[in-house]
């Protein structure tokens, strides 16, 4: 069997590569050149996927990376992995799945199956993208090809994340799409969870990173009451996990980030509306989370203020651009926000990462394109005024921080168990 899947990112690749190992040729389609030329040429441009993995299945022919999406003629099936951000509305922009249909509808062989794996509200796959299919094609679906949805669910970052142990959600537009999508799927994944309509499992990955969008906004909520109370919401946390049953633990950040919790719940709610639904309580959880960088920075001008040093004209080093623990990802970081709203306010501002050394350009953030991360030494750290956590990465020696660092803000409790002087920490 051969298949194609389109966007070669931090799902799409992986999911190629489980492919390839179960002994399915995979065709990688991307429009980017530059990640096509090296993949054939066996080399990972993600931090936590090795070059020996891809050069393995490149070797033995099992994958292949192109461009020319007329190749999609000789595959039985197409699995979409392009991005759904938000526009410049925070509306849903899905134009990345539309474009990518009318790019292969003219080239899909009777009988394929099309999956969607892109994060979107409940209609996309019958409705949008089905309309495109068919347009482009001239077939019906499910009558002439196959059309299905099953969401993505990585978690770049986890060593314990295994693409082929993840349990598989799939949804068909008809019970025979269904069937056609269960079969391809076992053959490089050992469980999958059928659901009865594409809509349901476009609900059902809505569902889960709207469950955590919630969560982690109580925990920010709490974070700011507790700090009232001179009450330390992480020793709150890991007291109250101990429990065994009834709780589950979510962690304080500066921010939401990644390409999934802080815009899936978006998603969920502009969908609702059409339906004349209002999603208070998920847009409450939005309004929090988004309000935790304005939070964080008047964190940062007390501890400024405590020196005699105002915010304006003082040095900030912000540790950690990537959006979560031991990525290379800064897609939706909260840390370009943070930059932002120091900037704004007049700090000289830099960052450390040392998954990320250059910022690199994004329609988000272009205006710190270029930017490198500064050296890990001494002087450089003793040289600002002050340093934010923004990222808890292992690679950072945050005992070293604490030795030359003067006045550290810590969002993520990195510096719990260091020795640390008095007034040097404070927590965001």
């Amino acid at each position: 069997m051969k298949i194609a899947v389109v966007g070669l990112g931090y799902v799409g690749l992986p999911l190629s590569l489980q492919f390839a190992r179960a002994d399915v040729k995979v065709l990688g389609l991307d429009v980017d050149q530059k990640k096509t030329d090296a993949l054939n040429a066996g080399k990972s441009y993600i931090k936590h996927i090795e070059s020996s993995e891809i050069y393995k299945v490149v070797k033995g022919g099992a994958f292949s990376a192109s461009t020319d999406f007329s190749k999609v003629k000789d595959v039985q099936a197409v699995i979409i992995c392009v991005p759904t951000p938000l526009n410049k509305n925070r509306e849903p922009d899905i134009s990345f799945i539309v474009e990518t249909g009318k790019s292969v509808a003219p080239y899909l062989a009777k009988g394929c199956l099309v999956v969607l794996e892109s994060t979107t509200y409940p209609g996309t796959t019958d409705e949008d993208l089905r309309t495109v299919l068919e347009s482009g094609s001239g077939m019906k679906a499910g009558e002439d090809f196959h059309l299905a949805f099953s969401p993505e669910r990585e978690d770049p970052g986890n060593p314990e994340s295994m693409v082929a142990l993840i349990p598989k959600v799939v949804g068909g537009y008809t019970p025979g799409c269904l069937k056609k999508a269960t079969n391809l799927y076992s053959k490089a994944i050992k469980t999958l969870v059928p659901v009865s309509s594409c809509r349901t499992a476009e609900a059902t990955k809505l569902l889960e990173n709207t469950f955590r969008a919630v969560n982690i906004a109580l925990v920010n909520e709490l974070k700011i009451v507790y700090e009232a109370m001179e009450i330390d919401v992480w020793e709150v946390i890991k007291a109250a996990k101990t429990k065994p049953f009834g709780f589950m633990p979510f962690y304080p950040g500066p921010g939401l980030g990644g390409h999934c919790i802080p815009i899936d719940p978006f998603y969920l709610t502009w969908k609702a509306r059409e339906f004349e639904q209002h999603t208070r309580f998920i847009e409450l959880a939005g309004e929090i989370n988004t309000s935790m960088p304005n939070y964080v920075v008047g964190r940062v001008m007390e501890a400024l203020n405590q020196r005699r040093k105002s915010l304006n004209g003082s040095s900030v080093l912000v540790l950690g651009l990537a959006y979560k623990s031991d990525v290379d990802d800064d897609r939706e970081s909260p840390s370009y926000v943070l930059m932002d709203l120091l900037k704004k306010r007049g700090a000289q501002v830099s960052y450390y990462d040392p998954h990320i050394p250059v910022i690199r350009p994004s329609r988000e953030h272009g205006h710190w394109a270029g930017i490198k991360s500064v050296d890990w030494k001494p002087e450089t750290l003793r040289g600002f005024d002050l340093v934010l956590i923004s990222t808890r990465h292992k690679a950072t020696d945050y005992e070293e921080l604490a030795e030359y660092a003067d006045c550290i803000v810590d969002t993520r409790n990195a510096m719990e168990g260091i020795k640390t002087h008095p007034g040097q920490v404070w927590k965001a």
